[in-house]
């Protein structure tokens, strides 16, 4: 699951909606729907965001997070190394193959390192 599919999936339950329910008012397919919240379909088109920010009924704060949330929520990604040293090609490398295999404890301590690492932007949570 990305975490704009989670927070979809909160912001949907606290209103009270099911899944069905949602997608029929977006004119979308359940199944879509589904596949959005569990990080199995790339990030919705500006367009479909936008309605899902008018039905889920969030404004100003919510909205900018809804909408940062899908803009760092696309399940493939593709890093590009070239021009960077060695070490940061194999590091991406070894990312890209281990990611899966890794804890909730090693993936909060990689957080931690990128979070203090100069540039990288502190990352926001919900």
């Amino acid at each position: 699951m990305t975490p704009f599919g989670a927070r979809v999936r909160e912001l949907r339950k606290a209103k009270g909606v099911t899944q069905a329910d949602m997608a029929a008012a977006l004119g979308v397919s359940g199944a879509y729907l589904s596949a959005l919240e569990h990080g199995r379909r790339g990030r919705p088109s500006w367009y479909l965001l936008q309605r899902m920010i008018g039905y889920l009924g969030i404004i100003w704060d919510e909205a900018e997070e809804l909408e940062r949330l899908a803009d760092l929520s696309h399940p493939r990604i593709t890093v590009e190394t070239g021009g960077l040293s060695p070490e940061a090609t194999l590091l991406a490398n070894r990312l890209a193959d281990g990611i899966g295999r890794l804890t909730a404890d090693e993936i909060e301590r990689i957080m931690a390192i990128l979070d203090a690492a100069p540039g990288t932007g502190k990352r926001e949570t919900s």
